[in-house]
């Protein structure tokens, strides 16, 4: 063979090796904050730089309403409406995205995975302590005389139509012994657990079930969720206020409502306790717990030349 013809048959065989390298594009992740904040906050705009940082993927914390008032005042269906038009409005998602969602953002976040039509589809979602099961306490208050007494009030009235419409906590506040009430006047947690008997939408399990990979973090010092198990899907039986069921005794697992147990069953749910309060997460366990899921699996290029890949930068 001459030497043209060595030439010509080298760069068949690039050309044949460039065929079979699959270059990934950066999967972008969204973030949705918790109750009494706002994307603007340094804490927030901050963990959401860090996560892009560590990741090397584009992040956005996704603003619902105006923020801190809103959190609070705007009712999680209208939170989780807007959160799917923004979704299908941002050109960067439309290959897909992942989630990030903190404290109440979750339950924006899987609103967003199980009720949007026609949004773009969601890969990882990373839970850092939702209240997916509900709480039995009305949060960020705290243990003392005044808050025992809101407390108590809140709950006298936190099934009528008013609070359900005006206070954004409402709609998971669960109290497991008055499920009667939860179920029938409740707006938001029984539909997005498929909790009420009849009306079970086989499309939301669907939608769920189809993660990649769900990870939920509870924090071992949480006293915002109550019960912490909750950010695990764990909650009390139906009536009672004890014994606390793990998410894998709860009917929502066993008879698979949101597609729970589909997930775990396929090895695709992390189940991840860290040490901590409510949302306070180490460095070194956002490195550990979040990141892996925000980063996508090393292309044949990257795996070629990991000898000369950068390290993460905080």
């Amino acid at each position: 063979m001459g030497h043209k013809g060595l030439k010509r048959s080298c760069v068949a065989v690039a050309v044949a090796l460039l065929a079979m390298v699959h270059v990934s594009v950066s999967v972008p992740f969204i973030m949705f904050h918790g109750i009494s904040a706002q994307c603007s906050n340094d804490r927030d705009a901050n963990f959401t730089q860090l996560l892009t940082n560590l990741s090397g993927s584009p992040g956005f914390c996704v603003e619902i309403g105006n923020g801190v008032a809103d959190s609070w005042l705007m009712p999680l269906t209208r939170q989780a409406e807007i959160a799917c038009e923004k979704v299908k409005q941002m050109k960067e998602l439309s290959q897909g995205y992942n989630i990030v969602g903190r404290s109440q953002g979750n339950l924006v976040a899987r609103g967003l995975i199980e009720f949007c039509d026609g949004g773009p589809p969601v890969y990882n979602y990373i839970s850092l302590a939702g209240p997916h099961a509900g709480i039995s306490s009305v949060p960020m208050c705290g243990s003392g005389l005044f808050c025992k007494l809101a407390d108590d009030l809140i709950k006298g009235d936190i099934y009528s139509d008013f609070i359900q419409d005006h206070l954004a906590p409402s709609g998971y506040l669960k109290i497991p012994t008055d499920m009667k009430k939860y179920l029938e006047s409740s707006k938001y947690l029984p539909r997005l657990n498929n909790e009420i008997p009849n009306q079970r939408n086989s499309t939301y399990k669907e939608r769920f079930a189809s993660l990649h990979n769900l990870v939920l973090v509870k924090f071992q010092d949480d006293k915002v969720i109550v019960p912490k198990d909750s950010s695990w899907f764990g909650f009390y039986p139906d009536g009672e206020s004890k014994p606390l069921l793990s998410a894998q005794q709860t009917k929502l697992y066993t008879e698979d409502w949101i597609g729970l147990k589909t997930l775990d069953v396929a090895g695709k749910v992390k189940f991840v306790s860290v040490a901590g309060e409510h949302i306070r997460m180490a460095d070194e366990d956002v490195v550990k717990y979040v990141v892996p899921y925000l980063q996508n699996k090393p292309s044949s290029v990257q795996r070629l030349n990991r000898n000369t890949k950068e390290p993460l930068r905080p």
